[in-house]
């Protein structure tokens, strides 16, 4: 039985040490007819015969390499039982993505640190379709088999939920022969199909928002031109509900051009530093007429330090105002609104928080972990007759992650709502 490319930590170590097996078991019968020529020789053939028994006895229940100490069957006699080579598992290795070798058999003969990670262990020689349920992806592995030509299929796994690109291909060999081997290598396309869904959600999205005052705003001119031509009481209403969904078709658009710029930099450190006692005092100020049309207070108790962040100052300034605005807007029946700065501790660091508070309706538990998605609304209709977008808290999470913060969400029914921005505090290092 020929053997190559194998190693003492695979399965194959098996094979060779069955090689030992046998070199042992012709020493041993060469030993025992020896011994037993001696003792025949001075006399002693009942000796001799005994010994010669035993060691044949011996020799006889001598384990059989991997039929007899792992409990498969050994390879037919003339069989060749191929394994990859070493400079094979060695490119398969150095992969970052994870990668099997299997043979023609689809019996897993090789896989690499990452493969580990990914799919967990597998023992070498067992069929892949143990760890690998989904039909699609055995029927074209058996398919690039059969054809010899590279194939292409996803696995989308639960727990976690991920989705792979599995591609598999024939290794050549070396002599031109039919390919023993195929290699498949994993890529992780999660994070790119989800990105892609929320593109396509996004664009969805934006497209609805935008149809439905279009749609008005053509309805109406359809009117004026036709039936409501002389009606001047009624050209006069139109025309006011007209600027109305004009102005929010302006809002989103300026939301959505101001979710673009914020979006394409924010993977850029911010260079400057802001005093959020400075930022909070200018939101008020820009605030308070709107606060007063709506029956609410601001309240903002400037602290006598300097609480100063790795910041943009008018970045800053739009994460508040879209804070202080939605809590104006949507806690208007509390008719008060705070905000706070503090100095606290997270997990041992210290940490800037700078809060706005409102005392009204609060929002239900299931709502909260979402708010902060492009166009989610807790009351689509409540959102649109207060002129809201669905993309301020999106703007404000975009705004904080460039600026390696966080905003934390706490509401209560029948209490209100907290929405803290929470900074690192700059002084910690000096502190």
């Amino acid at each position: 039985m020929a053997l190559t490319g194998r190693s003492e930590d695979e399965p194959g170590a098996d094979a060779t040490r069955a090689i030992g097996v046998d070199r042992a078991k012709r020493t041993s019968i060469a030993a025992a007819v020896a011994l037993g020529a001696l003792a025949w020789w001075v006399r002693e053939a009942a000796i001799g015969a005994l010994l010669v028994f035993v060691v044949l006895m011996l020799v006889m229940h001598w384990p059989r390499g991997r039929g007899g100490a792992s409990g498969r069957a050994p390879a037919a006699e003339g069989t060749q039982v191929v394994w990859p080579g070493r400079g094979m598992k060695a490119v398969v290795e150095a992969l970052q993505e994870p990668g099997f070798i299997i043979d023609r058999a689809m019996l897993l003969r090789y896989r690499n640190p990452a493969s580990l990670i990914a799919f967990g262990t597998m023992a070498l020689g067992d069929p892949i379709s143990l760890r690998f349920r989904s039909p699609e992806l055995l029927a074209t592995i058996e398919g690039a088999i059969a054809s010899l030509q590279p194939a292409r299929a996803m696995l989308e796994e639960r727990r976690p939920e991920r989705t792979w690109q599995a591609e598999i291909v024939a290794i050549p060999p070396h002599q031109g022969e039919r390919p023993h081997f195929f290699l498949i290598l994993f890529r992780d396309r999660t994070a790119e199909l989800r990105i892609e869904r929320m593109r396509t959600d996004f664009v969805a999205n934006a497209s609805h928002e935008l149809r439905t005052p279009l749609a008005s705003l053509t309805g109406f001119i359809e009117t004026l031109q036709g039936p409501a031509r002389n009606d001047a009481a009624a050209r006069d209403r139109f025309l006011r509900i007209m600027r109305e969904q004009a102005a929010r078709m302006s809002r989103l658009i300026d939301d959505l051009l101001s979710l673009s710029r914020i979006e394409m930099k924010r993977h850029m450190p911010v260079a400057t530093s802001a005093d959020l006692v400075a930022v909070l005092n200018k939101v008020r100020s820009q605030l308070t007429p709107l606060a007063a049309e709506l029956g609410v207070t601001i309240d903002f108790s400037p602290p006598a330090e300097a609480f100063v962040v790795a910041g943009d100052e008018d970045e800053l300034i739009q994460v508040f105002s879209n804070l202080v605005e939605n809590a104006c807007k949507y806690g208007e029946s509390g008719k008060r609104v705070e905000m706070e700065l503090s100095r606290n501790r997270e997990r041992g660091e210290r940490v800037i928080d700078a809060s706005v508070r409102d005392f009204g309706p609060g929002i239900p538990a299931e709502h909260v972990p979402r708010l902060t998605e492009r166009f989610y609304r807790v009351d689509v209709g409540s959102s649109r007759a207060k002129h809201g977008t669905g993309l301020g808290l999106s703007i404000v999470r975009n705004i904080l992650l460039r600026h390696r913060s966080r905003l934390l969400v706490v509401s209560r029914i029948g209490e209100g709502s907290v929405f803290t921005a929470r900074f690192p505090d700059p002084g910690q290092e000096s502190a």
